[in-house]
């Protein structure tokens, strides 16, 4: 198992896993990453700023999840943990640990100051793992974004 930065080669996987993740979720609507314009080049998009980056897991040289740092409210020190998905294989194994600790100490070596993210209720793995990594719960969204089906709003300090 290996964690490394997004490379071109991944986007087609990653796209794969995404889209798999929110169908089986019935998250395949308007409103969630399944319709993510960037969501077919996501190495593109993560090497845009040195404010983002996109870490991705490895095994047996297949990809098997990944997860993304980017700016959400520069003015506010805020970025945003984006698009955290495992393959259903890669799940149960540690590895979503493992991807938060390459994010938020990208977060934190990047002088971010907070790290906000957007879930949805049916996503009870997802939102125990934020938890556990001290993410709070807020009562609405920092700022309106494209993912309006989303409807857990989280928040954690540096």
């Amino acid at each position: 198992m290996e964690i490394r930065p997004i490379q071109k080669k991944d986007d087609d996987a990653l796209a794969s896993i995404i889209r798999m993740s929110l169908e089986a979720s019935n998250l395949a609507i308007a409103g969630t990453a399944y319709f993510d314009p960037e969501l077919k080049a996501l190495s593109a998009y993560y090497a845009k700023s040195v404010n983002r980056n996109y870490f991705v897991v490895i095994g047996d040289d297949k990809v098997l999840g990944g997860i993304g740092i980017a700016e959400f409210c520069l003015e506010k020190n805020i970025c945003e943990l984006q698009k955290l998905y495992l393959s259903k294989k890669a799940r149960g194994k540690g590895y979503s640990h493992q991807l938060m600790d390459c994010a938020l100490t990208f977060a934190i070596q990047s002088g971010y100051s907070a790290i906000y993210l957007e879930s949805h209720h049916s996503l009870q793995a997802a939102l125990s793992l934020y938890q556990k990594y001290g993410f709070k719960q807020l009562s609405a969204p920092l700022y309106p974004t494209a993912h309006n089906a989303m409807d857990c709003f989280l928040l954690r300090e540096i």
